[in-house]
């Protein structure tokens, strides 16, 4: 690990040193692009968190890239806390030509808000590129940015979420094991069976991270108001959504733990996402744990949560941008998508043979039921807001975590009071951005 940071540090420290920048009004950069090779392209990932590895990188994205383009040289910068962040880049004057990044969590706050964005409709056209043949929820999930529908990237991967169950505790108990198409119902009665002290031992039935839950919720629910600029929780929708996962909680003995102790072999079941496969089997390789489906509502059959969505973005500032709209559209290609679904990686591409090939590089996936990787359909992608609102991120987990586990609030309550709290957030995020913008224009 040692070597992959010092690799890493040694790409920024050059590049730092032969670029620059200047600051301009909020939300808006000049940057002295750094000079580079015209066959050099700099790739900048923050998410798949583990592209922090460079081995992994180079496996999944960079030997690929070398061998369908081989004139062609990729430079790799990963995030890290200090120093290789965007405030860092950006003050370097170092812009990447290609940035992978969450959608959900980072597109507006650190793409958009420092005008790295880059609407890809015209190389979309330019090179024939299909994007219906992405799933499209995913692709939605990027269209829906704007109501004017520019595209600033392309999904690249899904971190799916899927239910993880202990095998061992259901046949300790003789409990039947969880099924694709579960609904909650079934699954809180599992559950409330499941969940029981024996001896020193507490079994717990269900646990879940409620930020996924709410952030990727099957309802499609937005926490922000489609035409103003404020929260909006107070709904029908997020009660039930909140009351549907409360209940879990609320059994005797049942008290949420982290997802991350599924793996000590006390919990019956588990939402987590797709990664930990190998995490859980790493972890403790005793475990003997299956995987289905997520369960659904009841009039929402099969429907699973929103894609929660890696993308690849070319930056404005980028002079490759042909160049980096052709490795995009390679790691979108049938042929990528295969390789990396090898490695237990779900993207936008889900042919048949996609599927197929899922983790069959993998030997912690060998006996597992793998076939609930594409159980059901995605929950749509939230619509997008009316033009020129902020853009805040809510923390939707604060319903539960204090208001729900430690204040014992109602949902009602808790709703109404993350509502207001976060509203406050987003009007004091539009104040500060008025004031620069209103400093800077003097």
């Amino acid at each position: 690990m040692k070597n992959v940071i010092k690799k890493s540090v040694l790409v920024v420290s050059t590049l730092f040193l032969i670029s620059g920048c200047k600051s301009t009004a909020v939300g808006t950069i000049e940057t002295v692009t750094p000079s580079s090779p015209d066959n050099e392209l700099l790739i900048y990932t923050v998410w798949p968190a583990s592209y922090a590895k460079e081995e992994i990188f180079q496996k999944q994205i960079g030997q690929p890239l070398q061998k369908k383009f081989p004139d062609l040289k990729i430079k790799h910068i990963h995030w890290d806390n200090p120093g290789r962040q965007y405030k860092d880049l950006i003050a370097a004057g170092t812009i990447p030509d290609i940035i992978m990044d969450d959608s959900h969590l980072n597109l507006n706050r650190y793409i958009i808000d420092n005008d790295l964005q880059y609407d890809m409709r015209e190389l979309i056209k330019k090179y024939n590129f299909d994007t219906e043949k992405l799933n499209k929820p995913s692709m939605d999930r990027m269209k829906n940015i704007t109501k004017e529908g520019a595209i600033y990237g392309l999904p690249f991967q899904i971190g799916d979420f899927h239910l993880f169950y202990n095998k061992d505790i259901f046949d300790k108990f003789g409990v039947d094991y969880p099924k694709d198409g579960m609904t909650y119902d079934e699954a809180y009665e599992l559950a409330k069976k499941l969940t029981r002290v024996d001896g020193e031992i507490t079994y717990k039935g269900y646990s879940q991270n409620p930020g996924h839950y709410m952030n990727y919720n099957q309802l499609s629910l937005n926490p922000l108001h489609p035409t103003e600029n404020k929260a909006n929780l107070s709904t029908d929708g997020w009660k039930k959504l909140v009351d549907n996962m409360r209940r879990f909680y609320e059994i005797p003995a049942n008290q949420f733990d982290t997802v991350e102790d599924f793996s000590k072999g006390n919990i019956a079941m588990a939402v987590a996402s797709a990664d930990r496969i190998v995490k859980f089997y790493e972890d403790n390789k005793n475990l003997n744990f299956d995987i289905a489906a997520v369960p659904f509502f009841n009039d929402l059959p099969d429907t699973r949560y929103q894609p929660n969505v890696t993308s690849m973005y070319i930056t404005k500032q980028s002079t490759k941008k042909d160049q980096a709209f052709q490795v995009i559209s390679y790691l979108l290609s049938e042929e990528a998508q295969i390789e990396l679904s090898k490695e237990g990686i779900v993207g936008p591409v889900q042919t048949q043979a996609v599927k197929e090939a899922f983790g069959k590089n993998l030997p912690q996936l060998k006996g597992k039921h793998t076939e609930s990787i594409f159980y059901g359909k995605y929950a749509d992608a939230t619509p997008a807001r009316a033009p020129g609102l902020t853009y805040h991120l809510v923390n939707t987990q604060g319903v539960f975590a204090p208001l729900i586990f430690l204040e014992s609030k109602d949902t009602v309550t808790a709703l109404r009071m993350t509502e207001e709290r976060e509203s406050k957030a987003i009007l004091a995020e539009k104040a500060a951005k008025d004031e620069l913008s209103k400093a800077a224009n003097k």
